[in-house]
């Protein structure tokens, strides 16, 4: 069956998988299983809903709510009724809601909760065109007029007659917008990129490269408004039939993975950084045999993964550190059964791509953005190396301008921004390329490495050029720090806010000689600062002159996605937080 529009995508894997579970997720503590039938038909009866709302083709139908069934009902319902879904974070304010919601003309939100229905409320004055909340999820229902239960709102749909359905999907062509991504505002409004149903199933497609079969099953656990989860949690699914568990939150997605055990997962840096840390700690509190021994196989996995990557004979014993450590660390996280761990979305460091890796889980980078519907390259289990985001799409192509700017051109680039004409002519040119605004490298075998991004790229007093994500990842290979944001724009010298790892503070002090036990002891602690700054120094030693670090400020707690120092999806809001900490990192510069 052709599957050049999201509907014909649906159908096709329908007709070869209804009754296989698409679908897990939990209700009062017990999983429950949709099948790929009931998952198009759910789908279905929320497009009639919408239709009966009044939603028209090509109108903006939004959707604020953690990862669930619904929300895919919603997002593909919205599309099959001809309209354009569009996912809000459901950390923005009321303010940045209203924002998405009047910019893409949704009459209609759907929501997953009180508190979020309440932050619409709030912001009602400001969004005259909205009509109709809907609210999925066991938690009570406002009693407003805008406000309906998710059942009383597809109940409402029941009358539309099938072929007003059919009638809107037979009018969709691939080359038709059907989905919004908002980008995370890292700096100013988010931006709306517009994503066709060609944009999605062809990369969809693309992905089978991977070499996922219908056989596979994911954990979505990431906001579903980034188009990397859209991707792993939707479409490549639906493309080929795999089987989806929900996490309950993004806190219990480590319970997720045990009781899923999926094939893939992809983790943003922070998740891999976060797993890293904890073992890290439990081994430091490890018996010295027990130490030994991971010390060993830790070794003997590191070289036999990049082994690996040049095609060579792994170590003679690598079976044996398997069976003592690889083979018991796997099923504790929940990956004994995963074949493509991925990263992406941010940069990772490459002490913690080398940490896996000498575990026997070689972490796969996938390195693209909302504008080529995910992916550009991808890193493949028979293909990959360690620092590198893998090779270009299949199908697609890359270069390098003569500025350093990756761009990239295929049928994954997107159709434009919504409403803002001057900000797509500046990103895709005459000749169909999209400027990301990541600078990057071709090595001569075709792998990828990005250093930095074009408009982060800090400029001393000096007038030199320095990748501040390149400075950050050396400095969160210091095993006790978890953050980094380097500073230096402008200035005679690079310093940095740092954040400590708090899993490994007691231990770290104690090293140190100091007596704190936790952040915030640890970041007014003299003795405990001249402990991290010996190890920022010997780091210096491996950089540049204008790379090193001068100066640097320990900070009590950790950045957040809460506070508004992280993107949902844990990328650094250099404009706040630069603004949050004027006065510390005036400090640094006195």
């Amino acid at each position: 069956m052709q599957t050049d529009t999201i509907a014909q995508a649906l159908e096709a894997v329908v007709a070869r998988r209804a009754d296989v579970v698409a679908l897990r997720h939990k209700v009062a503590g017990k999983w429950v299983e949709t099948t790929w039938k009931q998952y198009r038909d759910s789908t279905r009866a929320a497009a009639k809903a919408l239709i009966a709302a009044g939603v028209e083709p090509h109108e903006g139908v939004a959707i604020a709510g953690y990862n669930a069934p619904e929300w895919l009902y919603a997002d593909v319902g919205a599309i099959l009724a001809g309209a354009i879904p569009a996912g809000i974070y459901t950390t923005s304010s009321p303010e940045q809601m209203a924002y998405i919601v009047m910019h893409c003309d949704a009459r209609v939100v759907f929501t997953d909760s009180a508190a979020q229905t309440n932050k619409l409320l709030a912001a009602r004055s400001t969004m005259p065109k909205l009509e109709r909340i809907v609210q999925w999820g066991s938690g009570d229902v406002p009693a407003d007029p805008l406000v309906v239960s998710y059942a009383a709102f597809v109940e409402q749909g029941a009358s539309v007659d099938d072929r007003a359905l059919e009638a809107r999907i037979a009018a969709q062509k691939p080359n038709d917008a059907c989905t919004l991504i908002y980008t995370s505002g890292t700096t100013g409004n988010p931006k709306g990129v517009l994503l066709s149903h060609e944009n999605l199933t062809w990369t969809a497609q693309a992905s089978e490269t991977l070499g996922l079969v219908e056989t596979d099953s994911g954990v979505s656990y990431l906001p579903l408004s980034h188009v990397a989860e859209q991707m792993l949690t939707i479409h490549v699914p639906m493309r080929l039939g795999v089987m989806i568990t929900f996490a309950e939150s993004l806190e219990k997605m480590p319970e997720a993975l045990l009781d899923a055990r999926p094939t893939y997962f992809l983790g943003v840096p922070r998740v891999w950084e976060k797993m890293q840390a904890k073992m890290q700690a439990a081994a430091a509190n490890g018996p010295p045999l027990r130490k030994r021994i991971a010390r060993w196989a830790r070794g003997v996995g590191l070289r036999g993964g990049y082994a690996d990557q040049r095609g060579e004979s792994r170590p003679m014993l690598y079976g044996l550190a398997n069976a003592l450590v690889f083979s018991k660390v796997r099923p504790r996280l929940g990956l004994d059964r995963c074949r493509f761990a991925l990263t992406g979305a941010a940069p990772i460091a490459k002490d913690t791509l080398e940490f896996f890796l000498s575990l026997g889980i070689p972490l796969y980078e996938v390195y693209g953005m909302s504008e080529c519907t995910g992916p550009a390259t991808q890193s493949l289990p028979t293909a990959y190396r360690t620092g590198s985001v893998g090779k270009v799409l299949a199908g697609a192509e890359l270069r390098i301008a003569e500025d350093g700017e990756i761009l990239v051109r295929g049928k994954h680039v997107f159709v434009g921004y919504l409403k803002d004409d001057a900000a797509t002519r500046e990103a895709i040119d005459e000749e169909g390329w999209l400027h990301t605004g990541d600078v990057g490298e071709l090595d001569q075998d075709g792998y990828l490495r990005i250093t930095d991004r074009k408009k982060e790229l800090l400029i001393t007093a000096g007038g030199e050029n320095v990748a501040p994500q390149l400075v950050e990842g050396l400095l969160k290979s210091i095993p006790v720090i978890a953050q980094a944001v380097v500073i230096g724009d402008r200035q005679k010298y690079l310093a940095a806010l740092v954040t400590l790892d708090p899993e490994r503070v007691a231990s770290e002090a104690e090293v140190a000689g100091s007596v704190a036990r936790d952040t915030h002891a640890a970041a007014t602690c003299v003795v405990f600062r001249a402990h991290v700054e010996k190890q920022i120094d010997k780091l210096n030693e491996r950089l540049a002159r204008v790379q090193t670090i001068k100066r640097f400020t320990i900070l009590p707690n950790e950045l957040t996605v809460d506070s508004g120092e992280l993107t949902p999806t844990l990328k650094l809001r250099r404009k706040v937080i630069m603004a949050k900490y004027a006065k510390e990192i005036e400090s640094m510069y006195v």
